[in-house]
């Protein structure tokens, strides 16, 4: 399979399009030593949202590395921060701007076009099927897009981020009940810092899914990765400080569920 899905019985959605660590031998091949650590991915995050099954959250998180193929960048590979640097449709360095390709093996547009057809679209017709049929059950429907980032990534911003970073590409992206709902539970605690639209205002899959006068009302949520496991290699998943963030995180999730379902 090129993703991991299971579909829940609540009307929404949480999607982790950069959770995937693999890489077809063939690609991998004309790839740098560094591509092989996929350093930039959303290490653990099936683990640290594994309470969703349980709640009936339907999931979808990728297989494929973001290095093979970005599926939260638009097809035509536009930059969703214009006048700012970013990684694109198929990134060709990291984010310490280690190259990923050998030499004069970089993907061509063919390349590009295939890896579309083959990696990305599978991924977002599923989201979209999933979307669709929970519309129709339920009449409108929440896309939680699920991300992590290490805290400190000089290429794309100063200092260390606010630990919890929603997207809701300036509010366009869902019901301004939706976000209220949501950041109201992050805003009642003092623990953890957060970021409402700034420097994560949500990626392709926010700004594209969500829809909130056709019913599907979307949120992205970037955190930290210190609040769950070690930032540096090889990555590990540390469930002793997870569990300090777990409860707020399924809290928030429950929020949007229940304002969803209201």
């Amino acid at each position: 399979m090129d993703f991991r899905f299971k579909a829940g019985r609540l009307p929404m959605l949480v999607s982790m399009p950069h959770a995937g660590t693999d890489i077809p031998d063939e690609v991998l091949a004309t790839m740098t030593p560094c591509a092989a650590s996929t350093a930039d991915t959303d290490w653990h995050l099936p683990e640290l949202y594994g309470f969703l099954e349980e709640m009936g959250v339907s999931t979808i998180s990728a297989r494929w590395s973001r290095y093979l193929i970005d599926l939260n960048r638009p097809p035509e590979n536009t930059n969703l921060y214009p006048g700012m640097d970013t990684t694109g449709l198929c990134p060709v360095d990291t984010f310490g701007r280690e190259s990923l390709y050998l030499e004069g093996r970089t993907p061509d547009e063919l390349e590009v076009r295939r890896r579309l057809e083959r990696y990305w679209m599978p991924y977002h017709e599923q989201l979209r099927e999933e979307l669709d049929r929970l519309k129709r059950e339920f009449g409108r429907v929440v896309l939680w897009d699920a991300h992590s980032i290490a805290s400190i990534v000089p290429r794309f911003f100063e200092g260390r981020l606010p630990d919890l970073n929603f997207g809701t590409a300036d509010g366009a992206s869902c019901d301004p009940g939706l976000q209220e709902a949501v950041v109201g539970v992050a805003r009642a605690q003092d623990r953890f810092s957060i970021a409402v639209n700034g420097r994560f205002k949500g990626g392709h899959i926010t700004r594209k899914y969500g829809q909130p006068a056709q019913g599907v009302h979307a949120i992205q949520l970037e955190m930290c990765q210190c609040l769950y496991m070690n930032e540096a290699p090889p990555f590990e998943y540390r469930p002793e400080v997870a569990g300090e963030v777990q409860p707020l995180l399924k809290d928030m999730v429950k929020a949007a569920a229940d304002w969803v379902r209201a």
